[in-house]
């Protein structure tokens, strides 16, 4: 049976309980892909399922040409759509989302967005526009005004076709119409991601009009964040299974792990769902949650998924099973990441919970994907660690193995000739560099815009060209099952 808003009484999965009718639109998102369903949007229907939050229903926008797709998909099922939870033991859960009552693809209507951005209904602007998506410099962190595509937005000669120029133009109309502003949350795997999206945000304003950056300076907020929750691309088997086993026809349905965690700065310029109430913990700092899961999840999908593909490993859940792979990341997140964090309610639950969630089998999240924009994450979440522990003398040998491994994995070849696909916007930078090394071992770590002064450190460039010629020498798994000898 078709999803959509007319067959919904006659489905057999859950669906839901609140007139959709009733939901007014309260929050305008960017970037509406399989983790902001998974996680904000799915908050958010908890609330409305249990008669809250009918103000804030969520209107999707997309800027980019691949969220056509999205928005073609979600509009043909009146914005529905299937969220499956893929427990450990093989149970799958779906239930049908409806928080999500709009979308815009805006290239077809910039002035139809920024009306929407202007409409004070609006008060809260949130983003998934991925770690790249904030127009940020490689070499110093600051906001890329030299991008073709901002530069075009600058000169005002058309409608504003990025993220920035959008929100700019519609936060212009509220300053001009004595509006108050609305919160901009950032829900992106960035370090002080809101700190991140008031600077790209004002900056952008500061080039286009100084006044309205000021205003924003003054009355807009943009709360740090911290999100959670493994949610893989959608895949045929997915659509099929829904079909098969549950009878729903769905086109574009998202999967996820059930652990699921949103820590959020309570600063809002102009209110907020009552979020708490669905299980979001509201914080005065997010910084040490942050951290934590920056630096154990998401460096621990780096610290496996590049030795993981160079030894034949496709999905992430067989190499977490493995044992050598389970033990070089439970001794990198004890010995390395853990000493670099602040303690913090649930943290030791959190680390001991990540080898587990990583093996769940019916999640099938694949070691490409953990692979894909090394360059954007890398420096985020691994480099951090790495810093820390050079400055306190703390052990850095497995973290630069890591390093290394991505180094290995970027020549784009793997240990049995076949080529790999480097996804990653500097691959073509990337790739010729990290195939200079075998003559120069140093080559990868010497490009300063993502290392810094790393290649200046001694401890960490002898931990590294170790890892890198056993790499080459010895291959992946034996250069795993070396480090792991010399610790024991």
């Amino acid at each position: 049976m078709k999803l959509n808003a007319a067959n919904l009484s006659a489905l057999s999965i859950p669906t839901p309980g609140y007139d959709r009718g009733q939901v007014r639109v309260g929050i305008v998102h960017f970037g509406v892909g399989g983790f902001h369903r998974a996680h904000q949007a799915m908050y958010l229907d908890r609330l409305l399922n249990d008669g809250l939050a009918g103000e804030w229903g969520i209107c999707g926008v997309g800027v980019l040409p691949n969220d056509r797709r999205m928005q073609e998909a979600l509009s043909r099922q009146d914005h529905l759509y299937t969220l499956m939870l893929a427990h450990p033991d093989g149970t799958r859960e779906p239930r049908v989302i409806g928080s999500i009552v709009d979308f815009r693809y805006a290239p077809d209507d910039p002035e139809g967005v920024i009306e929407l951005l202007a409409d004070p209904a609006v008060r809260i602007i949130s983003l998934t526009i991925t770690e790249g998506g904030y127009n940020l410099r490689d070499s110093d962190g600051g906001f890329d005004i030299d991008n073709p595509a901002v530069q075009r937005d600058l000169t005002g000669d058309g409608p504003p076709a990025t993220v920035f120029g959008l929100v700019a133009a519609g936060l212009a109309r509220r300053r001009e119409r004595g509006l108050p502003s609305p919160t901009i949350v950032s829900c992106d795997n960035i370090v002080e991601n809101g700190d991140v999206a008031r600077r790209v945000f004002t900056s952008y304003a500061e080039l286009a009009d100084p006044g309205l950056a000021q205003w924003m300076r003054e009355h807009t907020r943009f709360p740090n964040s911290m999100v959670d929750r493994i949610t893989p691309v959608t895949t045929p088997e997915v659509i099929d299974t829904l079909a098969t086993d549950f009878d729903v026809e769905d086109s574009w349905p998202v999967v996820a792990e059930p652990f699921c965690m949103w820590v959020l700065e309570d600063d809002f310029a102009d209110g907020r769902p009552p979020w708490e109430q669905a299980g979001v913990q509201l914080v005065d700092d997010v910084r040490p949650y942050e951290a934590m899961k920056l630096r154990l999840l998401n460096a621990g999908h780096q610290s496996l998924c590049y030795f993981a593909y160079l030894s034949g490993y496709r999905l992430v859940h067989e190499a977490a099973q493995d044992p050598l792979f389970a033990e070089f990341l439970s001794r990198y997140m004890d010995s390395e990441a853990m000493p670099t964090l602040q303690p913090v309610p649930g943290l030791h639950e959190f680390k001991d919970q990540l080898i587990p969630r990583f093996a769940n089998a019916h999640v099938r999240d694949t070691i490409a994907r953990l692979c894909a924009e090394s360059s954007d994450r890398i420096p985020k979440w691994l480099l951090p660690v790495i810093r820390d522990n050079l400055a306190s003398g703390g052990p850095v040998r497995l973290a630069a193995a890591t390093v290394a491994s991505w180094a290995r994995y970027a020549e784009g070849v793997d240990e049995q000739g076949e080529p790999i696909d480097v996804v990653d916007r500097l691959a073509d930078t990337l790739i010729p560099i990290a195939r200079s090394q075998r003559d120069n071992p140093p080559a990868f770590i010497e490009n300063r815009a993502i290392f810094g002064d790393l290649v200046d450190q001694p401890r960490f460039v002898e931990a590294y060209r170790w890892a890198l010629e056993s790499l080459h020498r010895v291959g992946a798994r034996a250069t795993l099952e070396a480090l792991l000898r010399e610790r024991s």
